[in-house]
């Protein structure tokens, strides 16, 4: 797949991603299975999406599975014993060769099935075998950190067929990183100073740096 820039709608962005990807999958050289990605900051709609997409490609009949990121994070029990609880989110709060070992899994030869964790909001903690990637067709995957090239993430990059940079503005991104984190019981001002001080920090990779596009890499455009 080319890379490109997509500006629009989002339903009809993942419109268009459905009828690219089922028509990549009925090629005589498909694979059994295409990773496709999404990245962008917290807030960036990642989750949105990646449902959205889901939907789609199960309507097609080529949807497989979701692995999320955030199903990777570390324990609380594990960040309090590494002193870094207080930074829960940032690139060293997950279990990165967790992450890679499942995507592995995922792309082996004969569609395995494969089950992955997930991360329950509710409880703040990633829970074990939360979900299942069965059959063949596109597996869905979304989090903060797959274009990193630094702590280990790097190498997610190689295990994605299409990685889909998701791009909005941060007056856009701040009040919904507040909202979020009121909804999840923070005061008003503990909110703000969470999204100023470790949502800035999760935001900065893709604020400074984004990677030029590449074959097997686009771009959208909230």
């Amino acid at each position: 797949m080319s890379p490109a820039v997509r500006v629009g709608e989002i339903p009809t962005l993942v419109s268009n991603l459905v009828d690219q990807l089922t028509q990549r999958l009925a090629a005589d050289d498909a694979p059994e299975r295409l990773v496709v990605g999404l990245v962008g900051a917290p807030g960036s709609g990642k989750s949105t999406i990646a449902e959205q997409l889901k939907t789609g490609l199960k309507a097609a009949g080529v949807f497989a599975g979701l692995v999320a990121m955030d199903g990777f994070h570390l324990s609380n029990a594990v960040l309090d014993e590494l002193g870094r609880r207080n930074r829960k989110g940032a690139p060293d709060t997950f279990d990165v060769e967790g992450y890679l070992t499942t995507l592995d899994r995922v792309r082996a030869d004969g569609a395995p099935q494969v089950l992955v964790p997930v991360y329950r909001r509710d409880m703040h903690e990633s829970v074990a075998a939360g979900s299942i990637v069965s059959g063949t067709g596109v597996v869905v995957t979304e989090g903060n950190y797959l274009a990193l090239e630094t702590r280990g993430w790097g190498a997610a990059r190689e295990r994605i067929d299409l990685l889909i940079h998701i791009d909005v503005p941060e007056e856009v991104l701040v009040p919904r990183l507040i909202n979020r984190h009121e909804d999840f019981g923070k005061n008003p001002l503990a909110a703000g100073h969470w999204v100023r001080t470790v949502g800035s920090a999760q935001c900065s990779p893709h604020r400074h740096k984004r990677p030029p596009l590449r074959r097997g890499m686009a771009r959208a455009r909230g």
